[in-house]
């Protein structure tokens, strides 16, 4: 079920898909394990259409080769995570109060569409999380693939979610109701070649941990590839296999389960110098439930000798003071 990858396995989840018992069991055993150890997996079996992925990296690639002025038409307003973020506008590691230099990144973002226009999506608490997504004039098919990818990475994060619900020993549907209204980001981010060598301490994504439950990447190279901390403080390379997704619990994640699942640190690297033109592009599903979900204790992550560590908090609280820190406004000045 679980094939070794160094720390991080990978793991075939078809077998839970099948919906078999002893499917079930094995794969979720495999989660379990990996999320408690390290908090990294890979995927396989996940029945995301190759065809789909291709064309994701076909219309943004195009849409990141646009001039910086034409681009910047469409520029993330600061009340909401929407729409492009240019070079040098952030740095993750502000997430953890750490000053760096900015990131070596640009990217897209977009978040949930077709939402009804009520009072619960577009009233005082939903309005932030139910921004309608900005769109350039080109590339023509740019929305249209994004959005079917956004909807196959719904699909896949709800599955992963049900594994996660069985490998923690409760029910199946257990996060069902939590999710069915998700806020997730969905950011593609293009890493381009660096001419020249980066500051110190500059990386292509600063090490961080994310915000919210998972988060389901899909990259095109492993030249400056995804990295993540290992316990004795070294960096160790995440698996990079073509078609298979690399997925990483959140914070929130870490909270629900009262630590027993851990959210890692991780970077993204720079490449080495040998390789420094290498651009990458990543598809980044940054898996948010919706944003009223209470998260508390799991029930069974605590017990008499193991109380719960954290207060109750939603999700929608949780993920907008992680985000506030990490879009550092200097950076953002600094980047026009």
């Amino acid at each position: 079920m679980a094939e070794t990858q160094g720390i991080v396995p990978l793991i075939d989840i078809a077998p839970f898909l099948a919906g078999t018992d002893e499917g079930k069991r094995e794969v979720a055993a495999a989660v379990n394990e990996a999320c408690r150890k390290i908090g990294f997996l890979v995927v396989k079996g996940h029945g995301v259409p190759a065809s789909l992925i291709a064309d994701m990296y076909r219309v943004s690639e195009a849409y990141f080769a646009l001039p910086a002025w034409e681009k910047m038409a469409l520029k993330m307003p600061p009340d909401r995570y929407r729409g492009y973020t240019p070079l040098g506008s952030e740095s993750l590691a502000y997430s953890l109060d750490q000053e760096t230099p900015p990131d070596i990144k640009e990217s897209f973002s977009i978040g949930p569409f077709d939402t009804p226009y009520d009072e619960h999506h577009f009233g005082p608490a939903g309005a932030p999380y139910f921004a309608r997504n900005m769109w350039p004039a080109r590339p023509a098919d740019m929305q249209a693939i994004w959005e079917a990818y956004f909807n196959e990475m719904t699909r896949l994060a709800s599955d992963l979610m049900r594994i996660f619900a069985v490998a923690l020993g409760m029910p199946e549907n257990f996060f069902a109701d939590k999710i069915d209204d998700h806020i997730t980001n969905f950011s593609v981010i293009h890493y381009p070649g660096q001419d020249d060598a980066p500051d110190n301490n500059q990386m292509r994504g600063g090490e961080h941990t994310d915000y919210g439950s998972l988060t389901i990447v899909q990259t095109n190279t492993d030249v400056g590839g995804l990295e993540v901390e290992r316990r004795d403080g070294g960096w160790e390379a995440v698996p990079w296999i073509e078609g298979a997704f690399a997925i990483n619990i959140g914070d929130l994640m870490a909270e629900w389960t009262n630590d027993h699942w851990v959210s890692t640190m991780h970077r993204v690297a720079n490449p080495p110098r040998d390789k420094a033109q290498v651009s990458k592009t990543s598809l980044l599903f940054f898996h948010q439930p919706n944003y009223d979900a209470e998260v508390e204790c799991i029930p069974t992550c605590t017990g008499p000798d193991d109380p719960p560590k954290y207060g109750k908090t939603t999700s929608g609280e949780h993920v907008t003071m992680k985000v506030m820190k990490h879009r550092n406004p200097d950076l953002d000045a600094a980047a026009e």
